[in-house]
């Protein structure tokens, strides 16, 4: 194998598009996975089954489902109902909707954590139940929660490539675009599967920075 130091110069300014696409789809995708999972694992906490009986079934139904299943029907099937967004878009609200559905169950784990005192102490003080979830419930349960977020923020990093098979050019999208044109596979990939190793890395060591400081 002969490595070639050419190849990779020219494919950096793919590298650097597909990287930038792929920060666009974690960030986007984890604030969307965060709030959406905080709002199921809420719902699910309501004491009527109209709400907690729907709730479960479409995140069970999402858990179980395939992400490249889901990223099928949002892209081809939706269109055909007349709902339409951009690739970026539908991977962005794919990923986010699928891993909401794993960021519930750790918000919930999170929430039954707390000690019932907390609850108990908010009822004394006559708290409205939006400022006793606010700032009793959930900024205990949120700091108990944050290295399992975190796992599934590096998850979703790692599910990013499957973008590409609604057309999404993110790093592994670039490479492959790069590779078959020129018809060069080893310096891309390579350059993608180091690029894919750094970032999980500085992810973990933010990830332990946070935790420290949620800590103290």
């Amino acid at each position: 194998m002969n490595w070639d130091w050419s190849a990779v110069s020219d494919f950096m300014p793919h590298f650097w598009d597909g990287l930038l696409v792929t920060l666009q789809i974690l960030v986007l995708g984890s604030l969307v996975s965060f709030v959406l999972g905080l709002v199921w694992a809420m719902l699910m906490r309501v004491p009527s089954r109209w709400v907690t009986w729907p709730v479960g079934v479409v995140t069970e139904f999402v858990r179980n489902t395939p992400l490249l299943v889901q990223l099928f029907f949002l892209f081809y099937v939706l269109p055909e109902w007349g709902v339409t967004a951009s690739a970026l878009t539908t991977g962005v609200i794919a990923i986010g909707l699928h891993y909401s559905t794993y960021t519930m169950q750790v918000y919930r784990a999170g929430i039954e954590a707390v000690p019932v005192g907390q609850w108990e102490a908010a009822t004394a003080l006559n708290l409205p139940m939006g400022r006793t979830w606010s700032a009793v419930i959930l900024p205990q349960a949120i700091r108990r929660v944050v290295p399992a977020l975190g796992n599934y923020v590096i998850s979703m990093l790692k599910d990013t490539p499957l973008l590409m098979a609604i057309t999404v050019l993110e790093m592994l999208g670039e490479a492959r675009l790069f590779s078959q044109q020129n018809f060069q596979f080893t310096e891309p990939l390579t350059v993608i599967g180091v690029a894919f190793i750094v970032i999980s890395y500085l992810a973990s060591l933010a990830l332990r920075a946070l935790e420290r400081r949620l800590a103290h």
